[in-house]
């Protein structure tokens, strides 16, 4: 090998030796951007402590809804069962927010196919935000049902005018992100025809 031949290889060799570090680090902050997602997985677990406060708050409403039926009003009634149902609607959205949140960003959910509840391995992220607009609408709805019935009890008008509005602004925005996710399927649709 001549000195030109050596003093040409020399810089091949150096510059590999630079993209193989650069490789190697580059593979390292991927591994590191991989990783961050188990820093999401404390958050559900908060998320199952709050279900937890919430299974205690209903058992108080229930409890204390059993105590005055005798003597509630019809009205009293309806909205003692209504406050049970909205408690059960938010437990419903953190469930939701758990299983899937945890599915779509942190890691697969495996305890067997014996329990699995259908929708947990279907729900994508786009299903995640459907069903979301969905528990927050019938939500809102069940506040808004509330404070008619209580329209015998002096119910500020413009609380309720707020309440229909924002219940109004929700169910708007169920639509638009129905639409949207029904333009996507559509244009997937299309897609996948013109590659046949």
């Amino acid at each position: 090998m001549t000195a030109v031949e050596a003093g040409a290889i020399a810089p091949a060799i150096a510059q590999d030796g630079q993209g193989a570090a650069m490789r190697w680090l580059e593979r390292q902050i991927e591994t590191l951007i991989f990783l961050s997602r188990w820093l999401l997985a404390p958050f559900y677990l908060g998320l199952i402590v709050s279900l937890i406060l919430l299974l205690v708050h209903f058992f108080r409403q229930l409890v204390e809804f059993i105590v005055h039926v005798r003597t509630a009003s019809e009205a009293d009634v309806t909205l003692g069962v209504l406050a049970l149902i909205d408690i059960t609607f938010t437990a419903n959205l953190v469930i939701i927010v758990i299983y899937s949140g945890y599915e779509n960003f942190v890691s697969r959910i495996d305890t067997g196919e014996g329990d699995k509840p259908d929708w947990m391995a279907k729900v994508d992220f786009g299903g995640l935000k459907q069903k979301l607009m969905t528990s927050i609408v019938a939500i809102s709805a069940i506040q808004v049902l509330k404070a008619f019935m209580n329209l015998d009890k002096n119910v500020d008008s413009t609380v309720l005018s707020w309440l229909v509005g924002i219940h109004v602004l929700f169910l708007g925005s169920l639509t638009a992100l129905a639409i949207v996710d029904r333009l996507e399927a559509l244009s997937g649709d299309q897609n996948e025809v013109k590659e046949k």
